[in-house]
Protein backbone atom coordinates (compact mmCIF):
# COMPACT_ATOMS: atom_id res chain seq x y z
CA UNK A 1 0.00 0.00 0.00
CA UNK A 2 1.32 3.45 -0.49
CA UNK A 3 0.49 5.14 2.51
CA UNK A 4 0.78 3.65 6.46
CA UNK A 5 -2.68 2.00 7.94
CA UNK A 6 -4.39 4.25 9.85
CA UNK A 7 -4.33 3.39 13.65
CA UNK A 8 -7.38 4.57 15.94
CA UNK A 9 -6.03 2.61 18.89
CA UNK A 10 -3.08 1.01 20.32
CA UNK A 11 -1.73 -0.21 24.13
CA UNK A 12 -0.03 -3.44 24.90
CA UNK A 13 -2.65 -6.02 23.74
CA UNK A 14 -4.99 -4.50 21.30
CA UNK A 15 -4.42 -2.89 17.91
CA UNK A 16 -7.57 -0.79 15.93
CA UNK A 17 -7.44 0.92 12.46
CA UNK A 18 -9.83 2.10 10.33
CA UNK A 19 -9.51 -0.79 6.98
CA UNK A 20 -8.95 0.93 4.12
CA UNK A 21 -11.23 -0.74 0.83
CA UNK A 22 -9.24 -2.91 -1.76
CA UNK A 23 -7.52 -5.37 0.79
CA UNK A 24 -8.16 -8.39 2.47
CA UNK A 25 -7.81 -8.26 6.33
CA UNK A 26 -6.00 -12.23 5.78
CA UNK A 27 -4.39 -13.85 3.47
CA UNK A 28 -6.49 -16.54 1.01
CA UNK A 29 -4.96 -19.19 -1.27
CA UNK A 30 -4.61 -16.73 -4.21
CA UNK A 31 -2.96 -13.70 -1.59
CA UNK A 32 0.36 -13.43 0.00
CA UNK A 33 0.58 -12.45 3.48
CA UNK A 34 2.85 -9.07 2.66
CA UNK A 35 -0.70 -8.02 0.17
CA UNK A 36 -3.04 -8.31 3.03
CA UNK A 37 -4.11 -6.06 5.61
CA UNK A 38 -2.92 -7.96 8.62
CA UNK A 39 1.08 -8.17 7.18
CA UNK A 40 0.90 -4.63 5.96
CA UNK A 41 0.24 -3.90 9.61
CA UNK A 42 3.21 -5.88 10.86
CA UNK A 43 5.54 -4.68 8.70
CA UNK A 44 4.84 -1.34 9.92
CA UNK A 45 4.52 -2.26 13.47
CA UNK A 46 7.35 -4.37 13.68
CA UNK A 47 5.33 -7.09 15.81
CA UNK A 48 3.42 -10.16 15.12
CA UNK A 49 -0.77 -9.91 15.57
CA UNK A 50 -3.67 -11.63 15.26
CA UNK A 51 -7.18 -10.91 13.41
CA UNK A 52 -10.15 -11.18 15.55
CA UNK A 53 -12.50 -10.80 13.15
CA UNK A 54 -12.84 -9.51 9.81
CA UNK A 55 -14.44 -7.23 7.35
CA UNK A 56 -14.93 -7.70 3.40
CA UNK A 57 -12.56 -6.62 1.35
CA UNK A 58 -14.12 -3.80 -0.30
CA UNK A 59 -15.71 -2.48 3.12
CA UNK A 60 -14.09 -0.12 5.05
CA UNK A 61 -13.89 0.96 8.52
CA UNK A 62 -13.05 -0.36 12.48
CA UNK A 63 -10.76 -3.38 12.97
CA UNK A 64 -9.32 -4.78 16.25
CA UNK A 65 -6.13 -7.12 15.96
CA UNK A 66 -5.18 -8.72 19.42
CA UNK A 67 -1.49 -8.91 20.35
CA UNK A 68 -1.06 -11.85 22.16
CA UNK A 69 -3.17 -15.32 22.35
CA UNK A 70 -4.57 -14.39 25.94
CA UNK A 71 -6.39 -11.06 24.36
CA UNK A 72 -7.21 -12.97 21.00
CA UNK A 73 -8.84 -15.61 23.14
CA UNK A 74 -10.62 -12.88 25.41
CA UNK A 75 -12.33 -11.06 22.52
CA UNK A 76 -13.01 -13.80 20.24
CA UNK A 77 -15.32 -15.31 23.15
CA UNK A 78 -17.03 -11.85 23.38
CA UNK A 79 -17.88 -11.83 19.70
CA UNK A 80 -18.92 -15.71 20.19
CA UNK A 81 -21.52 -14.30 23.03
CA UNK A 82 -22.62 -11.51 20.68
CA UNK A 83 -21.03 -9.19 23.66
CA UNK A 84 -19.40 -7.01 20.88
CA UNK A 85 -21.58 -4.17 19.50
CA UNK A 86 -21.24 -3.04 16.07
CA UNK A 87 -22.43 -0.01 14.36
CA UNK A 88 -22.40 -0.01 10.43
CA UNK A 89 -23.28 2.53 7.81
CA UNK A 90 -25.11 1.44 4.70
CA UNK A 91 -26.17 3.10 1.63
CA UNK A 92 -28.94 0.30 0.02
CA UNK A 93 -30.98 0.13 -2.75
CA UNK A 94 -34.41 1.70 -2.77
CA UNK A 95 -36.52 3.13 -0.02
CA UNK A 96 -37.17 1.49 2.44
CA UNK A 97 -40.19 2.48 4.14
CA UNK A 98 -39.93 0.90 7.95
CA UNK A 99 -37.97 3.48 10.68
CA UNK A 100 -36.59 0.90 12.05
CA UNK A 101 -36.69 -2.72 12.54
CA UNK A 102 -35.09 -6.46 12.71
CA UNK A 103 -34.23 -8.91 10.31
CA UNK A 104 -34.60 -12.50 12.01
CA UNK A 105 -33.18 -14.91 8.91
CA UNK A 106 -30.78 -17.93 9.76
CA UNK A 107 -27.81 -17.76 6.88
CA UNK A 108 -26.23 -20.96 6.45
CA UNK A 109 -22.46 -20.70 4.68
CA UNK A 110 -22.07 -23.61 2.44
CA UNK A 111 -18.93 -23.62 0.88
CA UNK A 112 -18.72 -20.20 -1.17
CA UNK A 113 -22.27 -19.65 -1.06
CA UNK A 114 -23.78 -17.84 1.76
CA UNK A 115 -27.71 -18.28 2.09
CA UNK A 116 -30.96 -17.72 3.60
CA UNK A 117 -32.10 -21.28 4.94
CA UNK A 118 -33.88 -22.49 7.91
CA UNK A 119 -30.59 -25.24 8.61
CA UNK A 120 -28.51 -22.49 8.56
CA UNK A 121 -27.18 -20.27 11.80
CA UNK A 122 -29.59 -17.67 14.10
CA UNK A 123 -28.41 -14.14 12.47
CA UNK A 124 -30.45 -11.28 14.03
CA UNK A 125 -29.27 -7.78 12.02
CA UNK A 126 -31.29 -4.41 13.75
CA UNK A 127 -31.53 -1.73 11.71
CA UNK A 128 -32.41 2.37 12.15
CA UNK A 129 -33.48 4.44 8.98
CA UNK A 130 -31.03 7.81 8.64
CA UNK A 131 -32.07 9.42 5.60
CA UNK A 132 -34.42 8.49 2.26
CA UNK A 133 -33.45 10.02 -1.04
CA UNK A 134 -34.95 8.96 -4.39
CA UNK A 135 -33.45 5.28 -5.29
CA UNK A 136 -31.60 4.97 -1.92
CA UNK A 137 -32.22 4.60 2.19
CA UNK A 138 -28.78 5.40 4.45
CA UNK A 139 -29.24 2.88 7.60
CA UNK A 140 -27.77 2.00 10.77
CA UNK A 141 -27.34 -1.33 10.54
CA UNK A 142 -26.22 -3.25 14.26
CA UNK A 143 -25.65 -7.20 13.73
CA UNK A 144 -26.52 -8.79 16.61
CA UNK A 145 -24.55 -11.94 15.46
CA UNK A 146 -21.66 -12.36 13.46
CA UNK A 147 -21.93 -14.34 10.00
CA UNK A 148 -20.34 -13.87 6.92
CA UNK A 149 -22.13 -11.38 4.59
CA UNK A 150 -24.33 -11.06 6.81
CA UNK A 151 -26.01 -7.48 6.23
CA UNK A 152 -25.48 -7.88 3.03
CA UNK A 153 -27.35 -10.83 2.59
CA UNK A 154 -30.15 -9.97 5.18
CA UNK A 155 -30.71 -6.73 3.62
CA UNK A 156 -30.79 -8.29 0.02
CA UNK A 157 -33.85 -11.19 1.67
CA UNK A 158 -36.13 -7.90 2.50
CA UNK A 159 -35.59 -6.51 -1.23
CA UNK A 160 -32.94 -4.01 -0.62
CA UNK A 161 -29.76 -5.05 -1.19
CA UNK A 162 -26.51 -2.27 -0.92
CA UNK A 163 -26.61 0.18 -3.76
CA UNK A 164 -23.54 -1.29 -5.03
CA UNK A 165 -22.87 -5.28 -4.62
CA UNK A 166 -22.15 -7.58 -7.02
CA UNK A 167 -22.75 -10.79 -5.13
CA UNK A 168 -26.28 -9.66 -3.80
CA UNK A 169 -27.26 -6.85 -6.32
CA UNK A 170 -26.00 -4.61 -8.71
CA UNK A 171 -21.85 -3.80 -9.15
CA UNK A 172 -22.44 -0.63 -11.53
CA UNK A 173 -20.90 2.33 -9.60
CA UNK A 174 -23.09 5.58 -8.39
CA UNK A 175 -21.99 8.33 -11.24
CA UNK A 176 -23.03 11.98 -10.97
CA UNK A 177 -25.01 11.99 -14.21
CA UNK A 178 -27.44 9.04 -12.69
CA UNK A 179 -28.83 11.82 -10.10
CA UNK A 180 -28.22 15.08 -11.36
CA UNK A 181 -30.84 15.78 -14.32
CA UNK A 182 -29.49 16.69 -17.36
CA UNK A 183 -25.77 16.29 -16.28
CA UNK A 184 -23.46 16.18 -18.98
CA UNK A 185 -19.62 14.77 -18.64
CA UNK A 186 -17.20 17.70 -19.70
CA UNK A 187 -14.91 17.32 -22.64
CA UNK A 188 -16.38 13.74 -23.60
CA UNK A 189 -14.44 12.72 -20.38
CA UNK A 190 -15.16 9.11 -18.85
CA UNK A 191 -16.87 9.96 -16.06
CA UNK A 192 -15.91 8.97 -12.48
CA UNK A 193 -17.72 7.31 -9.88
CA UNK A 194 -18.62 8.80 -6.88
CA UNK A 195 -18.22 5.55 -5.70
CA UNK A 196 -18.10 1.91 -6.79
CA UNK A 197 -17.74 -0.41 -4.27
CA UNK A 198 -19.18 -2.21 -1.23
CA UNK A 199 -21.25 0.74 0.29
CA UNK A 200 -20.81 -0.39 3.68
CA UNK A 201 -18.98 1.12 6.22
CA UNK A 202 -17.89 -0.23 10.03
CA UNK A 203 -18.40 2.55 11.52
CA UNK A 204 -18.19 1.53 15.52
CA UNK A 205 -16.84 -1.41 17.88
CA UNK A 206 -17.64 -1.71 21.46
CA UNK A 207 -15.98 -3.93 23.53
CA UNK A 208 -15.21 -4.97 27.52
CA UNK A 209 -11.60 -3.81 27.88
CA UNK A 210 -10.27 -4.49 31.63
CA UNK A 211 -13.75 -4.84 33.06
CA UNK A 212 -14.86 -1.15 31.28
CA UNK A 213 -16.81 -0.82 28.09
CA UNK A 214 -14.71 1.54 25.42
CA UNK A 215 -15.49 2.41 22.14
CA UNK A 216 -13.55 2.53 19.06
CA UNK A 217 -14.84 5.11 15.85
CA UNK A 218 -13.87 5.55 12.20
CA UNK A 219 -14.92 8.35 9.92
CA UNK A 220 -16.84 7.51 6.56
CA UNK A 221 -14.06 7.17 3.64
CA UNK A 222 -13.82 10.07 1.54
CA UNK A 223 -15.85 8.37 -1.62
CA UNK A 224 -18.84 7.69 0.87
CA UNK A 225 -19.08 11.49 1.78
CA UNK A 226 -19.10 12.35 -1.80
CA UNK A 227 -21.79 10.37 -2.67
CA UNK A 228 -23.96 11.38 0.40
CA UNK A 229 -23.06 15.45 -0.39
CA UNK A 230 -24.43 14.22 -3.66
CA UNK A 231 -27.26 12.39 -2.86
CA UNK A 232 -28.23 15.37 -0.34
CA UNK A 233 -27.85 17.71 -3.10
CA UNK A 234 -30.36 16.12 -6.14
CA UNK A 235 -31.83 12.98 -4.53
CA UNK A 236 -33.63 14.00 -1.62
CA UNK A 237 -37.26 13.10 -0.72
CA UNK A 238 -39.60 15.84 -0.66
Amino acid sequence: MRHEIEIIFQDENIVVVNKPTGILVIPDQYTDENKTLIGVLQKQLNQKILAVHKIDYDTTGVLLFAKSQQIYKDVSIQFENSKIHKKYIVLLSGTLEEEEGTINKPILVSGGDVLINSAGKESITNFKILERFKSYTLVQAFPLTARKHQIRVHFWSIGHPLAIDGEYGVSDPIILSSIKRNYKVKNEKREKPLISRLTLHAASLTLQLNGKAITFEAPLPKDFVITLKQLRKYCRVP
